[in-house]
């Protein structure tokens, strides 16, 4: 087996993980070997996510435990992004946080003092917003407090929905909507469409020609396009046939069943 002729124009692939590498605890049909055909053709990989459920080692030690390779390096996760974002803020502002454990340790390796569970959670000056599998009324609650006192919020994306292991579930964007529907006041997003995924993958595989893989066409096809690169829309995720074929601003440089339907030739 030999690489597809449009995998062979490009230097760098980045690839996004839920419905491209995997869904849920399951690789997309012959990921493995996809992934395979890619490093045994000289092409560096990076994996893009907006999902923040897991820190990059965990992704990691999720990847082997699917046999697909991975180091840490290769990870850039929205988590990650976050804590970018946050750097710049004061340290020791006060935050409140929606999302899973591995957010909360981007937040605090970034300065900011998380005060969930305390009496001054709704005084919090920053509301970062990821969606986890435990999101409850509480957190809406007191987000919509803070935020209404003042807070600015901080999304890891605007994700409305991602495959599950039973059919789509709501993404961190359906959170997002509720607070602003609530609140009446916009989240400023880090996670994709936004860039900066997107140049931090970039910043780290070096100079070349890089191909997204994805199959969104909002956060990965966006998203390319925003950071000055090509995508690709696979179909084991998100986006239908139908739904890539009419896109054209901008369109995907090819659309695929899969992963490794894409990459072979």
């Amino acid at each position: 087996m030999s690489l597809s002729p449009l995998l062979s124009r490009y230097d760098h692939v980045l690839l996004d993980l839920d419905g491209c590498v995997w869904v849920d605890q399951t690789p997309t049909p012959r990921a493995r070997e996809a992934l395979g055909e890619l490093r045994g053709a000289g092409r560096t990989i990076a994996f893009v996510t907006n999902n923040s459920r897991l820190a990059p080692e965990e992704y990691v030690r999720k990847l082997w435990a699917l046999g697909l390779q991975a180091s840490l390096e290769e990870i850039v996760t929205v988590g990650s992004a976050v804590q970018y974002e946050l750097a710049d803020r004061r340290r020791g502002t006060p935050t409140y946080v929606i999302g899973a454990e591995a957010v909360y340790r981007h937040v605090t390796d970034a300065g900011m003092r998380v005060v969930n569970g305390t009496n001054r959670a709704p005084e919090a000056e920053i509301v970062v917003i990821a969606g986890h599998d435990a999101f409850d009324f509480t957190e809406l609650r007191v987000a919509t407090q803070a935020v209404l006192a003042g807070a600015e919020m901080i999304a890891a994306g605007r994700d409305r929905i991602f495959p599950g292991p039973d059919g789509m579930w709501p993404g961190t964007g359906a959170i997002v909507a509720a607070l602003e529907y609530a609140t009446q006041q916009r989240a400023h997003s880090v996670g994709k469409p936004d860039p900066l995924s997107f140049r931090t993958a970039l910043d780290r595989l070096g100079p070349g020609r890089a191909l997204m893989v994805g199959d969104r066409l909002d956060s990965d096809l966006g998203g390319a396009a925003a950071a000055g690169i090509d995508a690709a829309i696979v179909l084991t995720g998100v986006a239908t046939r139908r739904q890539a074929e009419a896109a054209t601003e901008p369109a995907p440089v090819a659309i695929a069943e899969n992963l490794y339907a894409l990459v072979t030739a």
